[in-house]
């Protein structure tokens, strides 16, 4: 196991990005020792590709980037919106000479439609992640999609789904993104659910289930790591505390 450590910029500023902002989070990432900072996009895509790119360089730092869909661009409702967001988001990325993309990319972050997900739903969230992995392949990028907790979406809520999701999709540039804080509510097992990911799993953000850094709370970090030593995880290992 050879995994990438960083942070998310979700551990110094909030979500909404400034320039200052950015370049604060850099700054800190890169004086904590971390090899990668994980970027969050905003959904409005104003943001210097280009001048981010030169400051992680000078800091020595290594970048992944996200995105969270805004409820706006719930893909069952808005899926044309949603495809172009992304899109865009993977040409932000791709400026950044990144190779991932990760984040919550199959619904607006607490948007319910007050009943079950359902078939035709589902087939909206399959088409649109087809369309775009085959955007991403353009790029060399690999993109994630991070199941939440059913307090915040209906749609991908465990790893176990959004997996049988890659699978009906079958594009190899699509991946699981695991967050220990989300697995803490969803995952009957939190080291089983990663070792049947196994080389599906791209990404992982790590944080108790206060939302603390890992140590701070009650998780079974001697459980996750050993899964993830099992499944021989390469990918980055995110700090996401709040």
């Amino acid at each position: 196991m050879n995994p990438t450590f960083g942070a998310s910029i979700l551990s110094w500023i909030p979500p909404m990005w400034t320039p200052e902002a950015g370049l604060f989070a850099i700054q800190q990432a890169s004086a904590a020792g971390f090899d990668l900072l994980e970027i969050l996009l905003p959904p409005s895509m104003e943001f210097d590709a280009p001048t981010v790119k030169r400051q992680l360089k000078q800091h020595g730092l290594k970048a992944t980037c996200s995105l969270n869909l805004p409820k706006e661009a719930h893909i069952p409702f808005y899926p044309k919106k949603a495809t172009c967001l992304i899109k865009e988001a993977l040409d932000k990325a791709s400026e950044l000479e990144v190779d991932y993309l990760g984040g919550v990319l199959h619904s607006g972050i607490g948007v319910f439609s007050g009943k079950q997900r359902t078939q035709e739903e589902e087939n909206t969230l399959c088409e649109v992640w087809a369309e775009v992995a085959e955007y991403a392949a353009r790029s060399g990028i690999t993109i994630g999609i991070e199941p939440i907790n059913r307090y915040e979406s209906y749609m991908c809520t465990s790893a176990e789904e959004v997996l049988r999701f890659i699978k009906r999709v079958n594009a190899p540039n699509l991946s699981l993104h695991l967050d220990t804080f989300h697995m803490n509510i969803e995952e009957t097992n939190m080291a089983d659910a990663i070792r049947k990911a196994g080389d599906r799993l791209g990404h992982l953000h790590l944080g108790e289930q206060n939302r603390l850094v890992p140590g701070k709370g009650s998780l079974p970090w001697a459980e996750i790591g050993q899964a993830l030593r099992d499944i021989n995880y390469q990918g980055a290992a995110v700090m996401e505390p709040f």
